[in-house]
């Protein structure tokens, strides 16, 4: 067996990473591709690799003869002169007589992957193969199917592929292994004329998918499954693979600084963004989905509209509603325009510090009270503060205050003239004998004091979608706001989520149950670990503290070995030395996960 890797392109798209290299040159996690590539051969007891080589090529061949000069591999290098004016299946046909010589592993030079597919290909009893994994929304370029031997039947573009088959397709991995009696006898004698008939300038796919069409070829597809691999075709590609390749800190902190994004990386379950996986249901999605062509091409209405869709959600009039794009553009509006002194329970969710950042911040320090929220400390801080905000329940120590009290603090703030903001983000996924709201006509109109904030992109399950909603009867705050804010800053699928989610409105009450039942079971299967604790919550998320083990390196670890996604809070401001953690509520099967890991690690 001998590796040929197709290493001529420009790599146009990776700009300045190959301004003077060739792609596999690159580096990913300090680590360049063609050195990953030859530890794989190597792995795969394959001692010759082919390599054609075109731009930049002596850079290429001058540094593997110098870095893998000790190597027991003979290293064959085929020049592709005109590499500026052809593609991949010139370069392919230059190693045709070496080709023939043996069978072959085929590599293209702009891929990263766990070494062992190699190894497991060039071990498969199967002659000719081509690697393929399940299709997956990040996937791009050329899909193939199959039939129920794993023949494959068809090379299916991008272009070609239709939504009601998604299912069914298979991403190639661009690896396959040849025999040298099919390349000799069957392929490129095809690629040839092909390439007599129709130019240099294409792929070698291009020719797979003729032969499939034709009913000839033979090629069985090998499912990779889960093993990790990326084509690195842009800056992009470049920065997942590394957060998907490297490990340790570097991983875990890059990942973080994403912000989301997650269903990018593949096999990772996200235990740190905190949204409900029981709602939208399935006939709301496909409700949307329905309507895509038309939302997708039209303009959303202005915000006059969506705050009549959120008056029909919420039941208070529209002219005490402000629609956002998502909570956080409502915060941010909020600390555009606040002026003066406002009071934070620290720790919190950040925006609530991050978009005051101009105004005075008196911080209320919760740790003093094991992170629960305290009436009278508010009370005391509303002395001498303008506003004080509160998140009900708490993020992230999933404290709520009985309605009874929160009432207690919004008239003390009314007596005094003050202003208090209150974020009910998580408010609906309390135990429901808790469960309240405050998002009503008479209270609202009662404290023209207070501000009310929801995310719906949290509660609701549409992060994607970036809703949220803010009320209040102080209409000179509201006109503010609103001057502060774009006329369209909700898009058509945000507009019609609001205003289809009244047909799905119980379902999202049980979803909510749902969250609250599982939380429940979660909460007890974690105690059974004596060396945690575990706070009381109404949210859909678990504060923990850790004891003595490091947050951070729990975290990572958790990363690396279960591609588990966890929030550390030893940043946070007042848990500083101390290594708590908070994790969300999934659903049954992603949280068994969670507690079956956590208990092999802690215990």
């Amino acid at each position: 067996m001998q590796a040929l890797m197709l290493a001529a392109g420009m790599g146009t798209r990776l700009t300045k990473w190959t301004k003077n290299n060739t792609k596999c040159m690159v580096e990913i996690d300090g680590v360049k591709l063609i050195d990953r590539a030859i530890e794989a051969v190597k792995l795969a007891g394959i001692k010759k690799m082919i390599l054609v080589i075109g731009y930049q090529g002596q850079n290429l061949k001058d540094y593997i003869l110098s870095t893998h000069k000790d190597d027991d591999i003979e290293y064959v290098f085929i020049e592709n002169s005109v590499f500026k004016t052809t593609n991949n299946i010139y370069s392919f046909f230059l190693a045709k007589e070496e080709l023939f010589k043996d069978d072959t592993i085929l590599l293209e030079s702009d891929l990263i992957y766990e070494p062992r597919i190699i190894k497991e290909m060039v071990e498969a009893p199967e002659k000719d193969i081509a690697a393929i994994a399940k299709y997956k929304l990040w996937m791009d370029g050329t899909c193939v199917t199959v039939d129920n031997k794993m023949n494959i039947n068809a090379f299916v573009e991008k272009s070609e592929m239709k939504n009601s088959k998604i299912t069914h397709y298979y991403k190639t991995v661009n690896i396959y292994k040849f025999s040298k009696e099919y390349l000799k006898n069957f392929y490129l004698p095809f690629l040839e004329a092909y390439m007599k008939a129709y130019g240099f300038g294409s792929y070698y796919e291009t020719t797979l998918k003729m032969i499939c069409q034709l009913k000839k070829g033979g090629i069985k597809g090998f499912d990779i499954k889960d093993t990790l691999w990326y084509e690195i075709d842009d800056g992009q590609d470049l920065d997942i693979a590394t957060i998907l390749f490297s490990r340790g800190s570097r991983r875990y902190d890059l990942l973080m600084s994403k912000f989301g994004g997650f269903w990018r990386y593949q096999n990772f379950i996200d235990f740190c963004y905190l949204v409900n996986p029981y709602f939208p249901p399935k006939a709301m999605v496909e409700k949307m989905q329905h309507e895509f062509p038309t939302l997708l091409g039209q303009y959303p209405s202005g915000l006059a509209v969506q705050n009549m869709n959120a008056e029909r959600l919420f039941k208070v009039d529209k002219e005490y509603i402000l629609v956002g794009n998502g909570a956080a553009e409502l915060i941010n509006a909020l600390g555009h325009i606040f002026n003066g002194t406002i009071a934070v329970n620290l720790p919190t969710f950040n925006e609530y510090v991050r978009c005051f950042s101009h105004s005075s911040i008196i911080e209320i320090n919760n740790s003093l009270n094991d992170y629960a929220l305290n009436k009278e400390t508010i009370k005391k801080a509303l002395d001498k503060a303008d506003c004080v905000s509160i998140v009900n329940p708490d993020n992230p120590s999933g404290f709520m205050f009985d309605k009874a009290d929160i009432i207690d603090i919004v008239e003390y703030a009314k007596e005094k003239n003050k202003m208090v903001i209150i974020d009910e983000s998580f408010a609906d996924f309390a135990q429901s004998k808790r469960r309240y709201t405050l998002f009503d006509n008479e209270f609202i109109t009662n404290f023209p004091n207070v501000v009310l904030v929801k995310s719906i992109s949290k509660s609701f399950g549409v992060p994607g979608l970036r809703l949220g909603i803010l009320a209040s009867s102080n209409q000179k705050l509201l006109k503010d706001l609103k001057n502060d804010m774009q006329i369209w800053n909700i898009n058509s699928f945000a507009e019609y989520y609001l205003q289809i989610y009244q047909l799905y409105a119980d379902t999202y009450l049980h979803s909510c149950d749902c969250i609250a039942k599982e939380r429940t079971r979660v909460i007890k299967e974690l105690s059974d670990i004596k060396s945690i604790k575990i706070y009381p919550s109404e949210a859909n998320y678990l504060m923990i503290d850790l004891g003595n083990r490091s947050s951070y390196d729990f975290c990572i670890k958790m990363l690396d070995e279960s591609n588990l996604i966890i929030k550390d809070l030893s940043t946070k401001r007042f848990f500083e030395g101390r290594n708590f953690i908070r994790i969300a509520i999934r659903d049954e099967r992603d949280n068994n996960i969670l507690i079956n890991k956590f208990k092999e690690v802690l215990n």
